[in-house]
């Protein structure tokens, strides 16, 4: 059975190309436009890991992580972070939220695969 991977990011290219790669690698995808979409997403069915932007509207990528993280069900889901930001306090309040890597974009598609394969549960 395939794995589930959520992709929350406010950019539909950058998740169309996330989409693709991981659907090539046999994953199957799910997505999400914002982190409120993204906790919509997140209704109890089993997702493997997620990949979340940091900068988007409604609600941003860490604050996505820490609610994401209250929830029974994903409480232990492995989180990537993918994100144009480099900054250390980006990386330390992501890491207090409870992300596993951090990604920046832009980044290579073989590169992403390899950090996903390394953090996906079986």
């Amino acid at each position: 059975m395939a794995k589930t991977i959520l992709i929350v990011d406010d950019s539909a290219s950058l998740r169309q190309v996330v989409n693709i790669s991981l659907t090539g690698a046999g994953y199957d995808v799910i997505e999400a436009y914002d982190g409120v979409d993204g906790l919509r997403k997140l209704d109890g069915r089993k997702i493997h890991l997620i990949i979340s932007d940091v900068n988007m509207p409604n609600m941003d990528g860490i604050t996505f992580v820490e609610e994401a993280k209250k929830l029974p069900n994903y409480k232990f889901t492995p989180i990537i972070m993918l994100t144009t930001e480099a900054g250390e306090g980006k990386k330390q309040a992501g890491q207090s939220a409870g992300v596993k890597a951090w990604v920046v974009k832009p980044f290579q598609p073989a590169q992403m695969l390899t950090v996903v394969s390394k953090l996906i549960l079986p």
